[in-house]
């Protein structure tokens, strides 16, 4: 007993050791940028961003901004690109369990990102939820056009639906609010929706803004950002710091700035731009590369 004790003993010292040393990026998805576009397909950034919102709300921060690309190349999806497509078919709707699946013409492929969103918010909900320990029933609303009966697997999600800006039926144990709309009824909703303000309440890719900068005014947490800018990125994962990264012609991205507070976009972006156009010029265009 005492021999299986110390082998047993010495398995879990050398897995810590390991996880130190870079196993935990399987775990959490790691501190830095994810890798563009894998992370999509690998599940990092769904790592990175919930632990990242479980992180936050363990330190009881309950107003969070979740905001990420709902599908890769965000900015084409109307016009459709293998990647994009690619996530739909084979993440999206799998996960989802969607009924039919994805192909032309379904509900998931002609709303690719309303869907893509409640399979993020799915991927939230047990971080949000507070854990094994928490046990805070989740619900999840959205403002955009969701066929909710084609969703088969819900995950940790205990409610979905549309998001009415009258307020639902009953407040919640803990809210995911997929694209609410301007920050002004962020507060609004909160206290309508949630059953106080300990309640989790995490605004997930709102598209709208009456700012042009980083995140919101209203002092949400940004626990998880992911942006795209011309020629780059900005990232932060709470509790670390947000970042500048250059996107160079092969695809992979490099830190150029580390700031400790919020920085403003027009800032970050001059930077990045400035930084594309000294190394390569015209040469680093997306289109041009094959990453779409």
């Amino acid at each position: 007993m005492a021999f299986r004790n110390v082998f047993l003993g010495s398995i879990l010292f050398s897995l810590l050791i390991a996880a130190s040393d870079g196993l935990l990026p399987l775990i959490d998805g790691g501190k830095d940028i994810p890798k563009l576009y894998q992370g999509y397909f690998d599940a990092q950034i769904a790592k990175q961003a919930a632990t990242a919102v479980g992180a936050a709300i363990a330190r009881g921060k309950t107003n969070i901004e979740v905001q990420l690309p709902a599908v890769p190349n965000l900015e084409e999806v109307r016009f459709g690109t293998p990647l994009n497509q690619k996530f739909g078919k084979t993440v999206v709707a799998k996960d989802l369990k969607v009924k039919g699946g994805y192909f032309p013409g379904s509900d998931i492929a002609r709303q690719q990102v309303a869907f893509a969103n409640m399979y993020w918010a799915k991927q939230l909900a047990g971080a949000v939820s507070g854990g094994i320990l928490g046990g805070k029933s989740v619900t999840v609303l959205s403002a955009e056009p969701v066929s909710y009966d084609l969703i088969q697997s819900k995950g940790g999600i205990a409610k979905m639906g549309p998001l009415r800006t009258g307020g639902q039926t009953e407040d919640a144990a803990a809210v995911i609010a997929i694209n609410p709309g301007g920050e002004e009824q962020w507060d609004r909703l909160r206290n309508s929706l949630t059953k106080n303000n300990k309640s989790p309440f995490v605004v997930l890719n709102n598209a709208y803004s009456t700012t042009y900068g980083l995140g919101n005014q209203r002092n949400y947490e940004e626990a998880y950002y992911l942006k795209r800018i011309s020629k780059g990125w900005v990232f932060r994962a709470y509790p670390g710091p947000w970042k500048a990264y250059l996107e160079k012609p092969d695809g992979s991205c490099e830190l150029l700035k580390t700031y400790k507070t919020k920085p403003q976009l027009n800032e970050v972006a001059e930077i990045v731009r400035d930084e594309s156009f000294k190394r390569y010029a015209i040469n680093n265009d997306r289109w041009m590369s094959g990453r779409m």
